[in-house]
């Protein structure tokens, strides 16, 4: 069926959803945003589905919203009654409908028989991924759209180890949701009935405490921390779900000048103080800066809706603060947790961190020094989980830290997902750390500078928004396969890694197999050490630009960056 077909069965539905039909009403001659809305259905996938609210089989409704949990449903109802019967978690954040879509998904699922342990309000990202593996369920659900703008929701589905659901079962999923098309047909059962059947049960504080109890292992050094607990911080959670534990997490390990930007802290929908509640933007710390400043804050944190990304902000000797990349933050983590670890003679033989091939290589260089293997993975958190899960299915490693460029961090392996949480507890301890030889952590990362080199990155995104984003991105990923550079910005290119065909050619003439899934990535390396790498987004209608670079000075590092960053814009 073409839209316009779309648009009238929903238009002719009796029975729809009446805050829905009042929306459809209101776009009657809106023909574009009609379109939008109905040209295709929502696009679900590894990371599961992302999109704007409102009517249409493109949007996140409660009709989409429960073809994807019977997609989830239909897919446990093929595996024995054993792995069935274990259930699904389910938490949300703070969005709008973010809890109706959480009992949505409740009740698709436990009208095929699936018990469901539905948290009793939000919780973030990273707890439920634990809660999952705390509750040995079979898969977790959550209902969220991360940083992304107000209008958007989402819905994630994890895997038996609590990271997000593996391709191959994913893949099934997937079928199963394109099947399930009858969105008006999808049977739900009644909340009240599936109490009264056990086959709802609400899980909150429970979990809480037991996720809070392993936060305690994050630390490295409690004496460091008990010597300067008076470190202020200010926190926001961007009107989010880190609300509900990060003061809690800081307390318990003995930090007790936390204070919270209060106007943040409210759990607002709209996201009213920000315009994107994204801690990789420098505006979502302009009141977080500004009560900073009252206090003389040492650090600022900030958090995104759903709690797994972590930005930070550093006070300087003027009273100013200033901003530190994923990047950056990652580094500063790293190399606090390998030095710590190798002073406490803790530091294992068969150590290893995982990161995405997009992210800083200075973290590698950090790594070396401390005779620890880097494992590169594609993007996606759920990459580093199966990492963490091979490590301990074989003993091949002990698992150290991963991260990706986009603000995720992971300590410890009790959750399988990026955890701010974890992140913004080490970052504190690293903060003492500094404090303790009369430094801040952006002096810190000066010093790392000086050691490893200055590395710097930047990301560039380019959206293509509308029916036709999906196929302008192919068709430029063509057109960059199709037309390999041979050098870039008057730097030779000596390998080309294509994750899609999963080979890398270099300008020797000699290839070599990369040795990971297939993604549509490419990546450039260049004769001066600076990496290129172009992929679509799999989360928004974006193509992303990353491009790293490395230099002797920062103004170097600089000036190097400033000028690839300008030849990638040439490109488009």
């Amino acid at each position: 069926m073409d839209w316009q077909d779309n648009y009238q069965v929903w238009a002719n539905y009796a029975n729809l959803d009446l805050a829905l039909k009042q929306q459809l009403d209101s776009l009657k001659d809106k023909q574009e945003e009609l379109k939008d809305a109905f040209y295709a259905p929502m696009e679900f996938g590894t990371a599961g589905m992302r999109g704007i609210l409102g009517p249409g089989i493109n949007r996140m409704n409660i009709y989409t919203v429960r073809q994807a949990a019977e997609g989830l449903a239909r897919f446990m109802d093929t595996l024995d009654d054993t792995k069935k019967q274990r259930g699904v978690a389910i938490s949300f954040d703070s969005r709008y409908n973010s809890q109706l879509f959480a009992a949505e998904s409740a009740r698709v699922l436990g009208h095929h028989q699936i018990p469901v342990y539905l948290f009793d309000s939000l919780r973030p990202t990273p707890e439920l991924s634990f809660a999952v593996r705390y509750l040995h369920t079979y898969a977790g659900i959550m209902i969220t759209a991360s940083h992304n703008p107000a209008k958007y929701n989402g819905f994630k589905i994890y895997g038996p180890d609590g990271g997000q659901m593996p391709p191959q079962e994913s893949d099934q999923i997937t079928n199963y949701v394109r099947q399930a098309r009858d969105l008006f047909a999808i049977a739900v059962a009644d909340i009240h009935d599936l109490r009264q059947q056990q086959l709802l049960h609400l899980i909150g504080e429970d979990v809480d405490q037991a996720y809070l109890q392993e936060i305690k292992s994050v630390s490295i050094d409690q004496n460091l921390i008990n010597q300067y607990r008076d470190l202020k911080f200010v926190y926001t959670p961007l009107h989010g779900t880190g609300k509900m534990l990060a003061g809690r997490a800081f307390s318990q390990v003995g930090f007790t000048k936390m204070q919270l930007v209060q106007e943040q802290a409210i759990l607002d929908p709209e996201f009213a103080t920000v315009e994107f509640p994204n801690p990789e933007f420098s505006e979502t710390f302009n009141l977080a800066i500004r009560d900073g400043q009252k206090i003389s804050a040492d650090v600022l944190i900030a958090t995104d809706p759903d709690a797994d990304r972590l930005g930070a902000a550093v006070r300087q000797p003027d009273g100013q603060y200033q901003l530190m990349t994923g990047n950056q933050i990652a580094s500063v983590l790293l190399e606090y947790i390998l030095s710590a670890k190798k002073r406490t003679h803790t530091l294992p033989q068969n150590g290893a961190v995982v990161k995405s091939i997009v992210s800083t290589e200075l973290a590698t260089k950090i790594s070396q020094a401390y005779g620890v293997e880097m494992i590169n993975v594609l993007t996606g958190f759920k990459f580093i989980a199966e990492q963490i899960q091979q490590f301990q299915e074989t003993g091949s490693h002990e698992f150290l830290f991963g991260f990706e460029e986009s603000y995720g961090y992971l300590v410890q392996p009790f959750v399988r997902d990026k955890d701010a949480i974890q992140a913004s507890v080490l970052l504190a301890e690293v903060a003492a750390y500094y404090k303790s030889q009369n430094k801040t952590l952006y002096d810190g990362l000066q010093d790392i500078y000086q050691r490893y080199g200055y590395y710097k990155e930047k990301t560039i995104s380019k959206t293509f928004a509308g029916v036709d984003g999906i196929a302008k991105m192919d068709k430029l990923m063509n057109r960059f396969r199709q037309n390999e550079p041979t050098e870039f910005n008057g730097t030779k290119i000596i390998s080309v890694q294509d994750f899609q065909s999963g080979l890398q050619k270099n300008a020797d003439g000699t290839t070599k197999a990369l040795g990971l899934p297939s993604a549509n990535v490419l990546k450039f390396i260049l004769a001066d050490e600076t990496w290129i790498a172009v992929r679509p987004s799999g989360t928004e209608p974006k193509i992303k630009n990353y491009v790293g670079v490395t230099a002797n000075t920062e103004a170097e590092a600089n000036d190097n960056l400033a000028a690839y960053v300008e030849a990638i814009d040439s490109w488009y």
